[in-house]
């Protein structure tokens, strides 16, 4: 059975099956809204249930009654009426599943594997900024990770990947693969990338959901970009700042572009800044309202941001741009699966 979607405000509808989610739905259908670990975990993709019964698969029914629903793991059993925090119409490159060769391994931290990637020669796969890939394991499980390369490089792929105990791919498939060894991939995936406007934009990132925000710099770059950028990098430990050098250039060679790094467990050594990384936000920002957020990571930083910027900070909801890290054992996408990255 096929139900109807409304989305309220906007003049849209479109079919949802009685067994599809209406998040997946509504992409079919060639529109976006928030999502990110598409496991209903992060609760990115939470939009008012104005109408309508839903089965929130693993939470049970839903009706108006209750007020919102996770559109990841919804699925009708009557037609819908919903407000999303936004709604958006978006063009979709087209996935192409690809068997990549491993080109290099690199480690710039204890705990972090940096994986490139190339493709058959000939082969390129666009992707916008920010997206992720899928890599399609044995049995056909999988493990998304955000791309960090800049679009301009889509002959290959660049993963920065944080080592998970008892992950099966971080620390089980990760630790065996060899320079030349054959990686099956689905490529693009993601509603995290950097949309057009004449906003300033604040990139929030915890561990290495860095890699989607370097994508997000590097093509801005290349683009000849003006628009202000001001990164805050958070993690435990200076060694977590994997590769600080590198929006360190960024800072130092574009004038638009600022970078503060924020430690929760700092040495008596470092001398920047401390604490939670969205609070160093918070102190630097009274007011959002004029600002766009991209927030990758930890999915209780990325959480813990939305909160705060909009219940507090003047932030609509419609200008926080998310992709949380879950892990994939913990029923969630970088082994942190992404909700968007781990950290």
């Amino acid at each position: 059975m096929t139900f109807t979607v409304t989305v309220a405000e906007s003049g849209v509808s479109f079919p949802c099956a009685s067994r599809e989610f209406v998040l997946d739905a509504a992409e079919r259908a060639g529109y976006s809204m928030p999502s990110s670990c598409r496991k209903g975990v992060c609760n990115t993709c939470e939009a008012a249930l104005l109408d309508g019964e839903v089965d929130q698969r693993g939470h049970g029914l839903r009706t108006a009654n209750d007020g919102a629903a996770l559109m990841c793991r919804a699925r009708p059993r009557s037609d819908l009426t919903i407000r999303p925090r936004r709604f958006e119409r978006v063009d979709i490159f087209r996935r192409k599943t690809v068997t990549a060769t491993v080109y290099r391994k690199a480690a710039p931290a204890a705990d972090v594997t940096i994986l490139t990637l190339r493709f058959p020669i000939g082969l390129r796969t666009p992707f916008k900024a920010g997206q992720y890939l899928q890599v399609v394991m044995d049995g056909g499980d999988r493990r998304n990770f955000s791309m960090a390369n800049a679009t301009r490089y889509n002959d290959g792929a660049e993963l920065h990947i944080r080592h998970v105990t008892g992950g099966t791919f971080s620390t089980g498939i990760l630790s065996r693969l060899a320079v030349g060894d054959p990686l099956r991939i689905e490529v693009p995936f993601g509603e995290f990338y950097l949309r057009t406007s004449e906003r300033p934009v604040i990139l929030l990132a915890s561990g290495t959901g860095f890699a989607p925000i370097k994508s997000i710099v590097e093509t801005a770059i290349h683009a000849g970009n003006t628009r202000p950028m001001h990164l805050y990098w958070g993690a435990r430990s200076s060694e977590d700042i994997y590769l600080a050098d590198l929006p360190t250039k960024w800072m130092q060679r574009h004038a638009w572009f600022s970078f503060t790094p924020v430690l929760s467990e700092p040495t008596s050594l470092w001398t920047g800044r401390t604490g939670l990384v969205h609070n160093a936000v918070r102190e630097d920002h009274r007011m959002l309202s004029a600002t766009d957020v991209y927030a990758c990571g930890n999915p209780l930083m990325v959480s813990g941001a939305q909160d705060a910027f909009t219940g507090s900070h003047g932030l609509p909801d419609a200008q926080f741009f998310a992709d949380a890290f879950v892990e994939s054992g913990s029923s969630a996408p970088n082994e942190l699966q992404i909700i968007a990255a781990p950290s």
